[in-house]
């Protein structure tokens, strides 16, 4: 006589247990593989966002280095005798996203009459500190559509002439 009972019968529930099990696994992976997933885009979109302003200030630190360059060759050309006090400034855009404007004040021990008073920075006192020029450039982002925050880079130099 054999007996038939299923409660020492580990075969007959574990059955009903495993499907419960692999169901609730499969549900955690799903959850944790989601997270993960959610994450990376997340991380992908600021990185990109990072990327592009990166190279949008650098681009500005560059074009002000090179409008200082060109307002010392400006400076260079228009400067004589006569009217020392000759460039003064210049502002222009470049590519439609970038606006760069370019100021300039003068130094001298005596200043000519054609130097007008936007122009004059200070009056130095030694004929070594005679004829330098304040040169403040601005390079900033005007589209708002490429930037996700405002760019703005300024550059001061004072150069003698």
């Amino acid at each position: 006589m054999q007996r038939k009972n299923y409660i020492l019968n580990s075969s007959h529930t574990s059955k009903l247990t495993k499907n419960g099990m692999a169901m609730i696994m499969a549900i955690m992976v799903i959850v944790i593989i989601g997270t993960i997933m959610a994450l990376s885009i997340a991380m992908t979109s600021l990185t990109t966002k990072s990327t592009n302003d990166l190279y949008l200030y650098e681009q500005s630190v560059l074009l002000s280095k090179s409008a200082t360059e060109y307002a010392l060759l400006r400076v260079a050309e228009d400067n004589n005798d006569s009217d020392p006090c000759n460039y003064k400034g210049n502002s222009f855009t470049q590519d439609d996203i970038y606006d760069i404007n370019i100021s300039i004040k003068y130094a001298y021990k005596s200043f000519p009459t054609s130097c007008t008073s936007n122009l004059r920075y200070l009056t130095v006192t030694t004929d070594e500190q005679n004829g330098s020029v304040l040169i403040d450039v601005s390079v900033s982002v005007t589209k708002s559509s490429v930037t996700t925050e405002p760019i703005r880079y300024f550059r001061r130099s004072i150069q003698k002439l």
